[in-house]
């Protein structure tokens, strides 16, 4: 699989097809996120996420795609609130060992170090939940993909959920009938879809799934795709675009859930 920084000089159809086997979102929701939102309280998160990020992505080129599809796979159960970094425990089963994470999702320890710098620069204060976020957009800009603006100010959950995790993502057998309705059950429109598909790109290939081949296949999608492989500043807009909007998918704020000191249990 391609990387995204090799997309400006060659967009192959292969770079559409990464999340349509395992994306599927909570509803969208009006929230009061703002990229200022650590300006005042903690106004070097933001670095301090990208610095340990770009360490991660020099260190390990696919830790990228591993950082961005833990932004995903958080925002599709529950809305994007730091469910999916819960452990287990004798008490509790969170999402980690659901079947469409177990030994498959990777990058907690990178959450881990990004989390124990946070807290040592403002005790409590920057939540799991959007270290996730802003990782992913961080990620992506490694590896020579668009930048976008992130929206912050989301708290994180006391809660995770097993089943949701196995029920709410796609299998990857989906066609692109199934594909479409998950979208759109979820608030995120057919275009959203194909773009954020676009994330394939970022890692290394596995070979290309069943609904992969869904969005370029004789359908609806097809010209989307085409259009993408043929302009990659248009796809890189798009994707940016989706992101925004994933990443506002029922986020928790207010006094809502709260801001984890560790991002593997709660409080």
């Amino acid at each position: 699989m391609a990387s995204l920084s090799g997309i400006s000089s060659r967009t192959p159809l292969a770079l559409f097809f990464f999340f349509c086997c395992c994306c599927c979102f909570a509803a969208t929701a009006s929230a009061q996120l703002s990229s200022s939102f650590y300006n005042a309280s903690c106004p070097n998160a933001l670095p301090i996420i990208q610095s340990a990020v770009k360490a991660a992505v020099a260190k390990e080129r696919r830790m990228g795609a591993s950082l961005l599809r833990l932004h995903f796979h958080d925002c599709f159960v529950q809305g994007c609130d730091g469910s999916v970094l819960l452990d287990d425990t004798s008490s509790f089963t969170g999402e980690k060992t659901a079947g469409p994470n177990n030994n498959s999702l990777r990058g907690f320890d990178v959450v881990d170090a990004i989390k124990s710098k946070l807290e040592s620069a403002c005790n409590q204060v920057v939540s799991c939940a959007d270290i996730l976020a802003v990782a992913a957009r961080d990620s992506v800009v490694a590896l020579g993909g668009p930048s976008w603006t992130v929206q912050l100010g989301r708290r994180d959950s006391t809660t995770a959920s097993f089943s949701s995790a196995n029920s709410d993502i796609p299998r990857p057998d989906f066609n692109l009938t199934d594909l479409i309705s998950a979208f759109s059950n979820k608030g995120l429109a057919t275009t959203d879809m194909v773009a954020l598909s676009g994330a394939h790109t970022v890692g290394q290939a596995r070979g290309l799934l069943h609904s992969d081949q869904q969005l370029h296949g004789g359908g609806s999608t097809d010209s989307q795709v085409s259009s993408y492989a043929a302009n990659s500043a248009k796809f890189f807009g798009d994707f940016a675009s989706a992101m925004v909007k994933m990443g506002s998918i029922s986020p928790l704020t207010g006094s809502s859930g709260e801001i984890r000191t560790n991002c593997r249990k709660t409080n």
